[in-house]
């Protein structure tokens, strides 16, 4: 996300070095990386779930995500793998918006993709304006190798934690790890505390 400093009597630094984490570099390129094949899920068959912890289930189709009220937003993005693009450009629905009628007790969630991916997160940092579906990037239909037709974006963690090809959002009471969590990495992953690995 985008972030104000204050210019102080250290010297001044350029807006991007103000923006960019620790340990990150920037990149004008846009990296795929995935823990498996890309999956091609047709528009026609794609379906967003979100189960509750009571097992209620809300679906909705591409249609229906579609007449949703949409968001365009400009984040920072940054990846465990150190690289950062500014001012990326995305189309979404707000979580907010698709979990306005879901009645929860959760303070967790997980994220189920097509294709087996799996990533938690704790249910806040997918509200207050901070979380989308995002379904176009820089103006265009999302491509399937940057998560398409739809993804999880969550800009103000790493972005693995913004997975790809979403399809269910598991409500929880406990927190539990998904993919890479079980692997080692951190279960929260904030970039600007270094959060890559269990134990940062």
């Amino acid at each position: 996300m985008h972030m104000t400093v204050t210019r102080g009597f250290h010297g001044r630094r350029r807006d991007s070095d103000a923006r960019l984490p620790p340990g990150q570099h920037l990149t004008p390129d846009f990296p795929v990386l995935s823990a498996g094949p890309t999956p091609l899920v047709p528009r026609d068959d794609w379906e967003l779930i979100v189960a509750t912890e009571d097992g209620t289930r809300h679906g909705w189709t591409w249609a229906e995500l579609m007449a949703l009220p949409s968001e365009d937003v400009t984040v920072d993005i940054h990846c465990v793998t150190s690289w950062s693009k500014l001012d990326t450009d995305w189309r979404g629905v707000s979580l907010d918006t698709v979990l306005a009628d879901v009645d929860t007790a959760a303070d967790f969630a997980m994220v189920h993709s097509h294709g087996g991916y799996t990533t938690n997160l704790p249910l806040e940092d997918l509200l207050d304006g901070r979380a989308w579906i995002a379904y176009e990037y820089d103006g265009d239909e999302l491509a399937p190798e940057h998560g398409g037709p739809a993804r999880l974006l969550v800009p103000h963690l790493y972005l693995w934690k913004s997975a790809k090809w979403v399809r269910e959002i598991e409500l929880m009471l406990d927190d539990a790890p998904g993919f890479w969590e079980q692997l080692g990495y951190h279960d929260y992953g904030d970039p600007w505390r270094e959060q890559r690995y269990q134990g940062d």
